[in-house]
């Protein structure tokens, strides 16, 4: 069985139709699946012969008889196919093996080590792909890649990774090429809400924003089911939504930029500065005069020791967070914000003050109660979105024909 063929075979022809209606409704009938998707017995029965034979769908229990012959029930043989997920990031590298129930089989990391080029990053990419291998190849469905930076989802290509400094990199076509296996790729962020809808909190809602809270900050946007690319793909980009025209500059080259006030790096270098200027804290007592290794990971560790430094911080960069969700919630006013990469492990010091910010600054009592709360992936939620972004296109809803 050939999977990139197979894979096409699946998606095309409306059998994603069938497809899906036995993911969501499984075990299902073959009569069943015809009166619910509209399609006459003989073009399902068809179908779901070629599907049997991917052995992606596979024949289960027999049903409850309705007069005559308990009908045999249909459903996705999810733990026997695999799908790669790679998260991208400006400093790591994250993979993941899932089964198609996005369950982690195997997982592990890479630091990305700067400089890097094109050529060592897709090196990279292609070592991790090998090492989550150790499984029948044509088993495996896909592989997606949640890129930070600005992506040509049509092409498969990363136009500008800013953290990396890197233009124009092939990645689809180069790992396509490599391993003979399907490859989408998508920024992280929109990876990352893709995830939240199929396995996350975003589950059962149509209009939700997740933020990827890292080094950068970015937000993908699902509307009315959809993800949104925006006309030239930079759609999401709110991390560089200006908060403080007399702020510090960003890497973008503007001044004040979200990004420049509650991201990662942002958090550690003010609670630097405030210590240069004498504000007593247990970081000092942790890096003495280095005050350049302070990062958010010890920040959020002396916090939950109490350290009221550490919570100011925090709480701070929640305060300018909550500001361009608030904008963001008067702009595209979605059911839920969903807050997920490595800043998001700070928790309530950080997601309290996000909410008493909203609720304090939207402009309607409805607004005002958006939902908003932490991804239950953690540092995992990226890569299972780009697992997502497999899913999706095998699942996707079709017209019937």
């Amino acid at each position: 069985m050939q999977v990139k063929g197979s894979f096409q075979l699946m998606k095309s022809l409306n059998r994603t139709v069938i497809l899906n209606k036995i993911r969501t409704d499984g075990p299902i009938s073959r009569a069943d699946i015809a009166k619910e998707t509209k399609l006459t017995p003989p073009t399902v029965s068809s179908i779901v012969k070629e599907l049997l034979e991917t052995e992606l769908v596979i024949e289960s229990a027999q049903g409850q008889s309705k007069g005559g012959r308990k009908p045999t029930m249909l459903v996705i043989n999810a733990k026997n196919f695999y799908i790669i997920g790679l998260d991208v990031g400006p400093t790591q590298l994250k993979s993941v093996l899932t089964d198609l129930n996005g369950t982690i089989i195997q997982e592990s990391r890479s630091e990305i080590i700067k400089p890097s080029t094109n050529e060592k990053l897709l090196e990279l990419m292609k070592r991790a792909i090998v090492n989550l291998m150790d499984v029948d190849k044509e088993k495996i469905i896909g592989i997606g890649v949640g890129m930070h930076g600005v992506v040509d989802v049509a092409n498969g290509v990363s136009l500008f990774a800013p953290n990396l400094q890197l233009r124009d990199i092939p990645i689809q076509q180069t790992l396509e090429e490599a391993f003979g296996i399907t490859v989408r790729v998508e920024n992280d962020a929109r990876a990352l809400v893709l995830g939240e809808l199929w396995f996350g909190n975003g589950s059962g809602s149509e209009n939700i924003v997740a933020v990827n809270l890292g080094r950068g900050i970015g937000a993908g946007i699902i509307i009315n089911g959809e993800l949104f690319h925006g006309d030239g793909s930079t759609a999401g980009e709110i991390g560089h939504m200006t908060i403080d025209i007399r702020g510090a500059k960003c890497s973008c080259g503007n001044y004040g930029c979200l990004q420049t006030l509650a991201s990662g790096p942002a958090i550690a270098e003010n609670a630097a500065r405030e210590i240069a200027i004498g504000k007593e804290s247990l970081l000092r007592d942790r890096v003495g005069s280095h005050l350049d290794k302070i990062d958010g990971k010890m920040i959020y560790e002396a916090a939950l020791e109490g350290d009221p430094l550490s919570k100011e911080v925090l709480k701070e960069a929640g305060i300018y967070l909550g500001i361009g969700l608030t904008n963001l919630i008067h702009t595209i006013n979605p059911t839920k914000i969903i807050i997920g990469g490595g800043v998001s492990k700070a928790g309530d010091f950080l997601l309290n003050s996000v909410k008493e910010t909203i609720q304090s600054r939207a402009i309607t009592s409805s607004a005002k109660q958006t939902t908003v709360l932490l991804s239950k992936f953690g540092e995992q939620a990226t890569a299972l979105g780009a697992i997502s972004l497999i899913l999706s296109e095998l699942f996707s809803r079709t017209e019937t024909s």
